[in-house]
Order: structure tokens, then sequence, then C-alpha cells
């Protein structure tokens, strides 16, 4: 994912193709209290989705007018979701149990923004399958504020593969060598769609990283996908986490990024992400 030059007004609707994860969500059961952190530590603007009487909250989170996440009211424990445009979530949903995956819920149709399924890869990692209605997914990404990436983690990448491959389209392969997967075509998409400069945003880059959807690592304990936004300075966004009530698990420095592990009030994980890039 990477932001065009260009302004937001100048850019056509961003738009997923299949297999590109393309929205995140946190469902907690005090969304008063969840907007209370984010909008201190993002600067979010919210919007109420649904209308009173609903049975619960849907709160859309923009920022410059445009859509970067949401939060939602939940019973269960607090977390943040990765939703994966498809084509046809009723089609994917039946290949779920085929692959060794179960479909959790659905697929149901959610109003005008469009339909879902819930699914649980083989080794334990949940996410959400969407076919996009009204809601297209995250319109502004790659900047302060904003979602950056989701990324799998798995105990066992060949494994996971055996499932998001032919569900999704993803494809590993060593020559990229930071854990990540790619769907073919996804750059040419960009090119043609919201990021025309792609290919001289990139021109350092490893072959194929263009084609890059998400990250798939290699870590302990239950398969998950976690997310990550973009923040100008790590360490004053860790500040901010915790001055609104949250608390910093971690920090580490790659060779591209500053990262700070945050836990929000109500117990989410999310990382915070500074891109340093080498001089």
């Amino acid at each position: 994912m990477d932001e065009d030059r260009r302004s937001a007004a100048e850019l056509p609707p961003r738009t997923y193709p299949h297999g590109v994860p393309c929205w995140v969500d946190t469902e907690q059961p005090d969304v008063d209290a969840a907007l209370a952190f984010y909008g201190a530590l993002f600067g979010w603007d919210f919007e109420d989705r649904l209308p009173p009487g609903a049975g619960g909250r849907y709160v859309v989170a923009s920022l410059g007018g445009q859509d970067v996440a949401a939060i939602a009211s939940g019973q269960g424990p607090p977390e943040w979701i990765t939703y994966v445009a498809v084509d046809d979530v009723d089609s994917a949903a039946r290949g779920v149990p085929d692959l060794g995956g179960v479909v959790l819920d659905g697929p149901t149709t959610v109003g005008p923004p469009g339909r879902m399924a819930v699914v649980r890869d083989p080794q334990g990692a949940a996410f959400r399958l969407w076919q996009p209605g009204t809601r297209l997914g995250a319109q502004r990404v790659d900047m302060p504020g904003a979602w950056v990436f989701s990324t799998l983690r798995t105990p066992d990448v060949e494994q996971a593969m055996r499932f998001y491959g032919p569900l999704l389209g993803w494809e590993v392969s060593p020559d990229l060598g930071l854990g990540m997967a790619r769907v073919r075509g996804y750059g040419d998409h960009l090119q043609r769609t919201v990021n025309p400069e792609i290919d001289e945003l990139q021109v350092d880059a490893p072959p194929g990283f263009r084609d890059v959807v998400a990250g798939v690592e290699t870590g302990p304990g239950a398969a998950r996908h976690t997310v990550m936004f973009a923040v100008a300075d790590r360490d004053d966004a860790a500040r901010a986490a915790e001055r609104a009530g949250g608390t910093v698990l971690s920090s580490s420095d790659t060779q591209w990024t500053r990262d700070a592990v945050v836990r929000d009030p109500q117990g989410a994980e999310l990382t915070l992400s500074q891109y340093t890039p080498p001089a």
C-alpha cells in the first residue's frame, strides 16, 4: 500500500482486488471509551453509522473526511479485526472448509455497505471476508493516523499458505525476504487507480514488492492477524498512548521502521510504526 502524492480530492475511490486486506475495525465493550482513546492517539473524527435502536454501534473513523477504520460495540475480548476483499463472499466461504478452515458466521448482508463472512484459518487465526457494497474499504492509508498493514502471525508459514494461497491468491517467496505475502497484479491495480507513480516510489524495493498485500511471520503463540498504524514519531505516539490510558508493550527498530506494540485501555493490541527508510 503506497499513498499517491496527489491530494485525496484528485484520486478516485480506493478499491481492493480479491485477496487484498481492505478494512480494519475493533470491537470494544465500551465504545465511548475507545473513541476517547483513539481520538486522542490518532486525531480521528467519528461518525455513528447505525441508527439509534439498531442494537449496537458501528462508528467509522476518518481523517480529512476519508474513512480509515471503525470502532464497534462487542462483548468478546477486544481486538483489532482485519477484513480481506473477495469478489464473491458466498463462493469464498464455501471454499473455506475444503481448505481446513471454519466459517464462524455468515455470509451475511450488513446492509448497503456489503456482505461479510467470519472465518478462521486451520491454525486458528480469525478474520473476515468482505464483498464490498458502498463500503469499498479504507480510503486513507499509509500516512500518520491511518492503517498501514496487517500481518498474519503463524507457527507454520507453509501450512498457512496452503489455506491462504488457494482461497485468496496469496504467495510468499524467499526473494522478498521480509515475511510478506503478495497478490499477483495488485501493483498494476494500484498503478491504474490511486498510485500511478508506484514504480518511482518503489525504485529500490525488491522485485515483487509492488504486489505485497500483507505480512506473514512465524511467531510463538496462537495464530492471529495483527494490525499496524502509521505515526509520524513512534516515541511521541507511544507517550500519547500512555497518556490516554494505553500500555506500551514493546519497542523495536528495523531497517525501515521504528515500531511500538501498544495495548489500548480495554485490551486490544496494535502496532504503531514510524517509517524511517535508510538514507
